[in-house]
């Protein structure tokens, strides 16, 4: 089984292989949307201010979350480049080094996170009913950070060798499961209480380590080319340098992108709940629309990774290039599909809320225009890391992240434009992005690099 998975990788036709990786990918990350797109359907149903409340906690999360995703993307790096080289051995002690790592990071995360969240939400809002909900929800999402950690390194490391089915299967489940359990939790049933937005944190919560628990045990069977064992997880300084070297430029990479929603919802809360609400919806939808350039990214970088290990460079250059064309035409498909739907969309999130589903809706179809960029910026920033530029592809989402920042500024409180300014921000910034990424592309000093 692992040969030939790895013959899938290394061998055959280019675009089979790029579409056996990516599609189990994408449909896995769709779930993974569906899950919080699940979330913002029941709470909904609670009104403006609990949306509100749900939209404030994500960035916050998401950016204090990223730091430990960042060590996990170097650990993946580094085990498509050993499995490309068939040496399992050091497979399975990257595996190790990095579950422990990531372990000791996540609980660091979780205890600070718990006890400050109050205080950073406060920034965010002056609102006592939204800050309410919106503190009790993020602090429970605080104790589901071990799971989600332990779960992420479970499905990156299957991913760089080829192995996308099953926790496509395993996110399935928990999507299925936080269906039917987050209405239990917000509304009570019988000796279960009514909750409310924390119903659905708690909901969150019991699936993460759920799915968590079934990552350990497939990684301790060791069924798949990736084996946790006892005697890896204990630190070595070598490879905590080595994963620092590679995964700090990921995390500041992944940190930025979410230090920018923190920023951009904080620029969004000057203008009221009511667009603090239609963003969070615009960039929840925005984030369900690139499942495939997150997908692509995630199986180029991959494959280029094998590939590089492999010594098969003619082979890492075609790759990227049918990466190129796929994303940037697939996200345009997307955008434009997005941009006629963008109303019915937003009602299907909130349907008694004209306001916002105006708002909401100009939103996203502003976005969409620029859906293609990111999908061509997306296959570039998955090269980059696989060859182990983790640097580089840092610089590219800082220089995004000052865009974005800026050209919202500019726009929306210099020239008046209100939320109207945040909106155009997307695409200029993306633009800009865009551009950057080329030219790091056309170097092609990536081409031949190979850490292990």
């Amino acid at each position: 089984m692992e040969e030939k998975k790895r013959d899938n990788l290394l061998k055959g036709s280019v675009l089979r292989s790029i579409l056996l990786l990516s599609i189990p990918i994408i449909f896995a990350n769709f779930l993974q949307t569906i899950y919080q797109l699940i979330d913002t359907f029941w709470v909904g149903r609670l009104g403006t201010e609990a949306v509100a409340a749900v939209s404030l906690s994500f960035p916050l999360l998401f950016f204090l979350t990223s730091f430990a995703t960042g060590f996990a993307t170097a650990g993946a790096i580094l085990i498509a480049q050993y499995n490309g080289k068939k040496d399992s051995e050091n497979v399975f002690l990257a595996t190790g080094q990095t579950v422990v790592f990531i372990s000791i990071f996540a609980v660091i995360v979780s205890i600070i996170g718990y006890f400050s969240s109050g205080f950073l939400l406060s920034f965010l809002t002056k609102d006592a009913f939204v800050l309410e909900q919106a503190t009790s929800y993020l602090q429970i999402l605080f104790l589901s950070i071990f799971a989600l950690f332990i779960f992420n390194i479970f499905q990156s490391s299957m991913r760089s060798v080829g192995e996308v089915k099953f926790p496509m299967i395993v996110v399935l489940v928990t999507v299925i499961l936080n269906f039917f359990l987050d209405p239990l939790f917000m509304f009570g049933w019988k000796f279960i209480p009514e909750m409310g937005v924390p119903g659905v944190a708690l909901a969150t919560l019991v699936t993460q380590y759920l799915s968590a628990m079934i990552g350990v045990v497939i990684l301790v069977k060791g069924n798949y080319g990736v084996k946790l064992r006892l005697k890896d997880l204990k630190p070595r300084k070598s490879w905590a340098k080595r994963l620092f070297k590679l995964g700090f430029p990921s995390s500041i990479e992944i940190s930025s992108r979410a230090f920018g929603m923190v920023i951009m919802t904080f620029v969004v809360s000057i203008f009221g709940t009511l667009a603090v609400a239609a963003y969070g919806i615009g960039t929840r939808v925005l984030m369900f629309v690139i499942i495939p350039a997150v997908g692509l990214s995630i199986s180029i970088s991959s494959l280029v990774g094998n590939n590089l290990g492999a010594r098969q460079y003619k082979r890492t250059e075609k790759i990227v290039k049918t990466g190129l064309y796929l994303g940037f035409f697939t996200l345009v498909a997307a955008g434009i599909l997005l941009f006629i739907f963008a109303k019915q969309v937003t009602q299907f999130f909130v349907p008694n809320e004209p306001e916002l589903i105006s708002m909401a809706t100009l939103f996203i179809r502003i976005m969409a225009l620029s859906f293609g960029f990111i999908g061509f910026q997306m296959t570039i920033i998955g090269t980059l890391k696989a060859a182990g530029k983790t640097t580089t592809s840092m610089f590219l989402a800082l220089v995004h992240t000052f865009f974005l920042f800026v050209f919202s500024y500019l726009l929306a409180i210099i020239f008046g434009l209100k939320e109207l300014g945040i909106w155009i921000a997307y695409p200029s910034a993306n633009l800009m992005a865009i551009l950057l990424a080329f030219y790091y592309y056309k170097k092609k000093d990536w081409l031949k690099e190979r850490i292990v």
